[in-house]
């Protein structure tokens, strides 16, 4: 029983699809039921006597177009070749059968099978007073014009919702993704800060501790003096902690972004390699023994080359003044053919020689090392830090003079490039496809160049028809009784049932056994609109035995 209830709740849901608020409850009725009005009212008009069946089925399938579409249109094709009452339901079957079946080939299917069925039934019903090919002309027609261009014009404004409704979900979607890429340059912003912190402040903070160091042990002062030294040193010492608590939540790792190439520019006045000299000329006032040189041809580097050797011999000369403090340090530039080498090297500190690895309580966030190789990583180039056989360390890094490709051709990335990275682009990016209206454009010029043709074919149809069911007063009385069927057939022309079926329920009593032709009557002198003059010509026996012409009223 619960199986059944479920296949049954199945083909409701699938027969009327929800929701189904008040509103709509209200509506679909008072739609159906004028809808079997009209078929009803259509049908009494026609005289077939079919008013009341037609008119339910009509109200039925109306509630039904929304779950079987197809099927729908299949039905109501059928009904509408055998009676003229479900031709308006035909209109609206069409339109549902566009919109709503997605698949073409089940859409062509459903068309093709209702028109066959819209013939079948014509050519049952008709077929016995109309010429068969008359039958299947103007059914095409009707079919053509009250089912297929509904379909054609529904299917067009589903697929334009369904592209208003993909554009809105793609522009809500640019929207999104603008404010992710906003996002990520507020974090490449905070990121940048961050590792200009610890490159500029300190340093400087480093060279205040060193030099506060050397102060401390200066002989020349007094206690008080070096009492207050201290008291800087140790100053020095918690604002390069605080500094690097600062750092690290600007450093956040689950937030930050690698910087965009380029973004960092030089400290003002003192940056690239021509900012070295400086730096090593402050460690030297500072008390530290520190060598420079230089080999080889000097060469023109790229902005963010140049930006990244100074930030690394920076970053080198703070940790020995931190981790190696009264060790000699040797700066050397390099320019080899293809990239910059830059190389720091110290010893271990003095009081630090034999103690074990990691001795000394100086603030390291141990996120110096890491920048510059991403600072490295970004022109191109690598950077290698360690120990030395000596127990020193050594910082040597590698830069190729232009940087990476990328960089080169890019150039520096501003805010502006952050906001609108990512974002694809909206111009020309549906070049490639076809708008939905195309193919309904050109099914509806292709039904339409059938329908005009269909009508000019019914037009000369019908005139022909006409012409070969009318016969001349001339050659009327021409004609005699007695004469051979095949000597009268020579004269009259070859008729047409579609235009003379009315005129068999007319006109005087026919001859007993004989068979019978009708004609119009072409015959000069006024003719009322409401009369019809009439040729009848009865054969018995392979002759003419009755000839007579009589007025019909219309």
């Amino acid at each position: 029983m619960n199986a059944i209830a479920r296949a049954w709740s199945r083909a409701v849901r699938t027969a009327l699809p929800g929701p189904w608020p008040r509103r709509r409850v209200v509506g679909e009725a008072v739609q159906a039921l004028f809808m079997g009005g009209v078929a009803g009212l259509l049908e009494v008009l026609a005289r077939t006597g079919l008013a009341v069946p037609f008119g339910a089925a009509v109200a039925v399938l109306w509630v039904l177009r929304r779950g079987f579409p197809g099927a729908v249109l299949v039905l109501v094709g059928a009904m509408a070749g055998w009676s003229l009452g479900p031709v308006p339901m035909l209109v609206c079957a069409g339109w549902a059968a566009g919109a709503r079946i997605r698949r073409v080939g089940r859409l062509l299917g459903s068309v093709v099978l209702s028109y066959l069925l819209f013939t079948v039934t014509g050519t049952v019903k008709d077929g016995a007073s109309a010429s068969p090919k008359l039958i299947v002309g103007l059914s095409l027609g009707m079919f053509l014009v009250f089912a297929v261009l509904p379909a054609l014009y529904g299917r067009y404004r589903a697929q334009r919702q369904a592209l208003l409704d993909a554009l809105r979900e793609r522009n809500d979607q640019l929207v999104r993704e603008r404010v992710m890429v906003v996002r990520q340059a507020r974090l490449r912003e905070r990121h940048r800060i961050a590792q200009d912190m610890h490159d500029s402040l300190g340093h400087q903070l480093a060279l205040i501790s060193v030099h506060s160091g050397a102060l401390e042990v200066d002989r020349t002062l007094t206690d008080r003096q070096r009492e207050a030294v201290g008291v800087l040193r140790q100053a020095a010492v918690a604002a390069m902690r605080e500094l690097r608590e600062v750092v690290g939540v600007l450093h956040d790792e689950s937030t930050a972004l690698p910087p965009a190439v380029g973004a960092q520019g030089a400290a003002p006045g003192r940056g690239g390699v021509d900012g070295i000299a400086e730096l090593v000329a402050s460690s030297r006032a500072a008390g530290a023994e520190v060598a420079f040189s230089t080999e080889g041809e000097r060469r023109p580097l790229a902005a963010a080359v140049d930006n990244a050797a100074y930030r690394i011999v920076q970053e080198a000369l703070t940790n020995a003044h931190k981790h190696a403090a009264g060790a000699p340090i040797a700066v050397a530039l390099r320019y080899e053919p293809d990239a910059l080498v830059v190389e720091v090297t110290n010893p271990r500190a003095p009081e630090l020689v034999g103690a074990p690895v990691g001795a000394g309580s100086v603030v390291s966030g141990g996120q110096g090392l890491t920048g510059l190789r991403e600072r490295a990583r970004l022109v191109g180039g690598m950077v290698h830090a360690g120990a030395t056989p000596e127990e020193g360390f050594r910082l040597a890094a590698v830069l190729p003079y232009q940087g990476s490709e990328s960089e080169s051709a890019a150039g520096p990335v501003g805010e502006e490039d952050w906001v609108l990275e990512g974002l694809p682009a909206a111009e020309g990016a549906g070049e490639g496809r076809r708008s939905p209206a195309v193919g309904c454009a050109a099914g509806v010029g292709a039904v339409t160049l059938v329908v005009v043709g269909l009508v000019v074919w019914g037009a000369l149809a019908f005139v022909r028809g006409a012409g070969d069911s009318t016969v001349d007063q001339s050659v009327y009385d021409r004609i005699r009784l007695g004469e051979s069927k095949a000597d009268v057939m020579r004269e009259l022309p070859p008729g047409n049932e579609f235009f003379t079926s009315d005129y068999e329920r007319s006109g005087p009593d026919r001859p007993e056994g004989a068979h019978c032709r009708w004609y119009s009557l072409s015959k000069s002198g006024s003719e009322s609109w409401s009369e019809s003059h009439v040729a009848r010509f009865c054969f018995k026996g392979g002759v003419l035995v009755d000839k007579v012409d009589y007025v019909t009223k219309d």
